[in-house]
């Protein structure tokens, strides 16, 4: 049902079943996310680091936010066990970097600039801006885990513009009055 004027199922057709994981998959692809490492350090060896596209700010008081991270990630127990992560903003301009943390079996940290947050988790150089949180709740929902932090300290280190997967890509799709005017009056 839909409402008297507002357009009713494209013209494409029916809609598709959600079951349908490729054609799920296509549709959401269609929602743009930001691209955030999820960095900690580790009691014993090198920090460790996640991309993910699936971040949130979830309260004000108190200050929490959020990710989504695969359950079958190897990467996301560890983070779990330490307590605390930085979500990193990764920059347009990161790409390579993305890509760096995001193989399986790699020193994720080869070559890579980072100093210590408060919290003694990575902030990646480069970044737009960072958030220090320690882990209070995981929940898993479906084949993924809620992890939801409570924020101890934050930071916008950079103007630069984030980036974002969009369709199945890499990018600085972002283009708004607002950014092109901040620039201008210099925020």
């Amino acid at each position: 049902m839909h409402a008297e004027g507002a357009p009713g199922p494209s013209s494409a057709g029916s809609p598709e079943s959600p079951e349908d994981r490729t054609y799920f998959r296509q549709v959401l692809g269609n929602f743009p996310t930001s691209v955030v490492a999820i960095t900690a350090a580790m009691p014993e060896g090198p920090p460790e680091a996640m991309i993910v596209g699936s971040f949130t700010s979830v309260s004000l008081d108190p200050p929490l936010v959020a990710f989504l991270a695969d359950r079958s990630s190897r990467t996301f127990p560890k983070i779990r066990d330490a307590g605390r992560y930085c979500v990193n903003a990764l920059a347009s301009d990161q790409e390579a970097l993305c890509r760096a943390m995001a193989m399986r079996g790699s020193d994720r940290f080869d070559g890579i600039g980072w100093e210590r947050s408060p919290l003694g988790n990575p902030v990646l150089d480069g970044v737009v801006a960072w958030i220090d949180c320690e882990l209070v709740e995981v929940v898993e929902i479906g084949d993924h885990c809620l992890a939801v932090g409570r924020v101890h300290a934050l930071r916008s280190e950079s103007v630069k513009t984030p980036l974002l997967f969009f369709r199945g890509g890499y990018g600085d799709y972002f283009s708004s009055t607002s950014v092109l005017l901040d620039r201008l009056v210099g925020w």
